[in-house]
């Protein structure tokens, strides 16, 4: 079975010992649980021996992390965990702790134990950024600015994309028609927009800026939907005119991409972006 490291190993050496970590926990454990010191003759012997929480948490975690164990899946019952690790029911539990402060688990309670799996995902990522931010005390033009810098590289990256007539395009083509069909539904016009616009993010074909972006973008959704509400109510949402501008920009950043203009779809989508956005800020 795939198993991970514990925190500080360099990610270049974390395969190796990942491998050999599974194997050895249970020795280790054991040895531990019952009163002895580090092995001998072992790297624990000269450098501080990881807690066994730590090891044990370390190796469920990558088996989510590799999809070994998907989403829902059960991990358990305790019994059997104690078994596999030879670890301590104190110890098991910790491990368990870890990864449920994690996101990556909800710990089963009851004579049985165990846990259901969460695989990771971007709201996850929203939700970690945004207790940050709100920590910082930071107003929605912080996540304003990050993504006018941010998502035009997406629109950019998405025309790029050697596969982006079949992968790409279809599916903001089909965001785009369910943006025109909610053109005089207020609060629905701002919920299909905000999809377009996280299709365009998730799109791009990098992982990395997908999920970094996309979690930026989750936040925004809020805030974005948010005064949608307040300004509908009060009347004074933006007019048709200057929704159907939007629903404009948007069509012809999909025809620069469809044309592979990666420069002229970051272009677009910046203008469009700084646009959109001033309502919601001012």
């Amino acid at each position: 079975m795939t198993a991970s490291v514990p925190h500080g190993v360099p990610y270049s050496t974390a395969s190796h010992t990942a491998r050999r970590l599974t194997s050895t926990t249970s020795h280790r454990a054991r040895h531990l649980v019952q009163g002895g010191g580090p092995v001998e003759g072992t790297r624990q012997s000269r450098i501080r021996q990881p807690r066994l929480a730590d090891m044990v948490a370390s190796v469920l975690r990558e088996r989510i992390v590799s999809g070994e164990l998907a989403d829902g899946a059960l991990i358990g019952p305790q019994d059997d965990l104690l078994t596999e690790f030879g670890v301590s029911k104190p110890s098991m539990r910790e491990a368990l702790r870890i990864l449920e402060s994690e996101g990556l688990i909800t710990v089963l309670r009851g004579n049985k134990g165990g846990a259901v799996v969460h695989v990771p995902r971007t709201e996850t990522a929203a939700q970690a950024i945004d207790l940050v931010l709100r920590t910082r005390q930071s107003a929605p033009g912080d996540i304003a600015v990050a993504l006018v810098r941010l998502e035009p590289v997406c629109a950019g990256l998405c025309a790029e994309r050697p596969d982006r007539a079949t992968s790409v395009v279809p599916a903001l083509e089909a965001a785009q028609r369910d943006v025109e069909e909610n053109l005089d539904d207020l609060l629905g016009f701002v919920r299909a927009a905000r999809d377009f616009h996280a299709q365009l993010v998730f799109g791009c074909g990098n992982a990395a800026m997908s999920v970094a972006v996309g979690a930026l973008e989750r936040l925004w959704t809020a805030a974005e939907e948010q005064w949608a509400r307040d300004t509908a109510a009060r009347g004074d949402f933006p007019g048709l005119d200057q929704r159907s501008d939007g629903v404009r920009a948007h069509h012809r950043l999909i025809k620069l991409i469809a044309a592979g203009d990666a420069a002229g779809a970051e272009r677009a989508a910046r203008r469009h972006l700084t646009a959109a956005q001033c309502h919601v800020l001012d």
